[in-house]
């Protein structure tokens, strides 16, 4: 079937799926509410944007709250904490359920990938209405459908697709800013990770779906965009006419309206000097990147399957602190992985200091079941990894603050995002680098990209004042 033959198919169910809002709304007296809560990444919050914009479509109001009448909870399964949440929120969900019999639960992302989560809902968890995984997220409207006119549990799991399709209703966080999924799945199969497993093999989207979705997004008052994917630097490969990363870069950089460009996340191995030279020369890429390390020991990268040493990473961010010494890096590191000493952490300590990130993820090894490191007989005991992970933490902190204090006294750009939470006299805004800056200001800026002087550090974020233009 073909994409344009599929999204058809989906606007004949969204069009269905009117119909059975409409008769629960009639028996409401009221318009239905529903909420969408989501757990884990960028690519997470960007299929949850997906569901909201066919829940409106079809006759739903969202809300914050999960008292709805239909709540859909967007799974994440990276680590084993995330899992043990939905479970605990299901059990309050249950509570409401048994108050309003009507109301549907949905479950979908990550999580819903794994056969053991499968089992233990249907186990545990009879109440639940739907379940659909990573794979079928384009056919939410069919099983919306499906899930009104069954008395039974709904459950819909793809262990893999080769479908992409895009074209259909979404409902944005943010006016100005958006994230763009430019490939889907993940091939590297590093040895903790569960993410290849429940996303599936990568697959590009064609550079012509994505530069179109851009140029509409622009043309809707989108300033910033983020290029989504599990290891963007490998894009273009499973394409009929490849085309790397750094290329479509370069055409999206063409796109008039667009005045920043993000992306992640980025895998070492596969970061080109061809994508420095493009972060190098453009006036649209900001000056971020994020550039997962996990451990600084090489034993421990070669036990981690992760294709590069504690050398070649430090040789590639040397390269980038050279040819761009405003480039602001941020990483990802983990500490407890199977048959970590404290000599190995302090092999990554020895990388934070010389890459000087100017912020880290630090996470504890989280065993995910289905990983090769699962099975490995060498685990760490928690003293040993509560000793290793304190000592990474302080050096981390320290480190990124010093980075952040760099810029005092500085005048950047930055995109205003929202009025600030805890004083409504000033506004939030993004720097290029990503590092935030709280400034007197007020709603009507949000969205607009304005001139700041950092007045204060105050640790991770600065205090500024805006400038008038001339």
């Amino acid at each position: 079937m073909t994409t344009q033959t599929e999204t058809a198919r989906q606007f004949f169910f969204i069009e269905k799926a009117k119909e059975h809002v409409d008769e629960l709304a009639k028996k409401l007296g009221r318009r239905p509410v529903c909420n969408v809560t989501t757990f884990g990444c960028q690519m997470n919050a960007r299929d949850s944007e997906k569901l909201a914009g066919i829940l409106e479509q079809v006759g739903y109001e969202l809300i914050e709250s999960e008292d709805a009448d239909l709540v859909i909870y967007n799974t994440c399964t990276v680590r084993d904490n995330a899992n043990q949440r939905v479970y605990g929120r299901l059990g309050f969900l249950n509570s409401m359920k048994q108050k309003k019999p009507h109301m549907k639960i949905a479950l979908c992302g990550c999580m819903m990938q794994e056969d053991t989560v499968i089992e233990k809902i249907k186990k545990s968890y009879r109440f639940v209405d739907l379940i659909f995984g990573t794979h079928n997220i384009f056919k939410f409207a069919e099983l919306l459908c499906t899930m009104f006119e069954s008395e039974d549990m709904v459950i819909d799991i793809w262990k893999d697709t080769d479908q992409i399709v895009e074209d259909l209703p979404v409902e944005r966080k943010y006016s100005f800013k958006s994230g763009i999924n430019i490939m889907f799945g993940c091939n590297n199969f590093c040895s903790y990770c569960i993410v290849p497993y429940v996303r599936g093999r990568e697959r590009s989207r064609s550079p012509r779906d994505i530069i179109k979705e851009i140029e509409s997004l622009a043309a809707d008052g989108v300033v910033e965009i983020m290029l989504l994917g599990q290891n963007v630097n490998s894009y273009g490969k499973t394409l009929e006419e490849p085309m790397s990363f750094a290329d479509l870069l370069r055409e999206v950089e063409k796109i008039e309206g667009i005045e920043r460009i993000r992306f992640m996340t980025s895998h070492p191995k596969d970061l080109s000097e061809d994508l420095i030279q493009v972060m190098k020369e453009s006036k649209k890429i900001c000056r971020h990147l994020h550039l997962p390390l996990q451990s600084g020991s090489t034993r421990i990268l070669d036990a981690m399957n992760r294709h590069y040493t504690k050398e070649q990473y430090l040789a590639i961010a040397e390269r980038i602190r050279k040819e761009i010494p405003d480039m602001s890096i941020t990483t990802d590191i983990i500490v407890g992985f199977p048959g970590e000493t404290l000599e190995d952490v302090e092999e990554t300590i020895d990388v934070v200091k010389r890459v000087q990130y100017d912020n880290a993820f630090t996470f504890i090894y989280s065993k995910r079941t289905g990983t090769p490191a699962a099975s490995m007989d060498n685990q760490v005991s928690q003293e040993v990894v509560k000793e290793g992970f304190d000592k990474l933490l302080k050096v981390v902190q320290d480190t990124a603050k010093e980075r952040t204090r760099l810029l005092e006294g500085q005048i950047q750009t930055a995109l205003v995002e929202e009025v600030n939470e805890q004083n409504d006299a000033f506004v939030t805004g993004r720097l290029s680098n990503n590092t935030i800056v709280h400034f007197p200001g007020d709603a009507s800026l949000i969205g607009k990209i304005v001139k700041v002087e950092l007045k204060e550090c105050h640790g991770f974020y600065y205090a500024g004042e805006m400038l008038q233009e001339a």
